[in-house]
């Protein structure tokens, strides 16, 4: 089983940029596909980015160009660049871990971000 906690929400302008962090610990972090989704209210949670355990990446094409997954398997941790930002990026934005040996997915708590107009 993996925790997840994120950090590095907040409010911003349009234009700015955060980046988000998402800790794991409890388990063996190389062996889990990290993702990020994020629900804006009133709406359906939605994927944003996600990258394999060998580092392959994917993007919703509302965030391509703009934010950047990665990760580092030595401190456990998934990021996301977020540049450019639009008022319409504002969100909870959630981790997301799949055990790839055992498909079980985990969620962290959400960490907040809002741009202003």
């Amino acid at each position: 089983q993996v925790q997840l906690v994120e950090s590095g929400g907040g409010l911003v302008q349009s234009g700015g940029s955060l980046r988000l962090s998402c800790a794991a610990s409890g388990s063996i972090f190389s062996i889990y596909a990290m993702g990020w989704y994020r629900q804006a209210p009133g709406k359906q949670r939605e994927l944003v980015a996600t990258i394999t355990t060998s580092g392959s990446t994917n993007y919703a094409d509302s965030v391509k160009g703009r934010f950047t997954i990665s990760r580092d398997n030595a401190k456990n941790t998934v990021y996301l660049q977020m540049n450019s930002l639009k008022p319409k990026d504002t969100a909870v934005y959630y981790c997301n871990a799949v055990n790839m040996r055992t498909m079980q997915r985990y969620w962290g708590q959400g960490t907040q971000v809002t741009v202003s107009s």
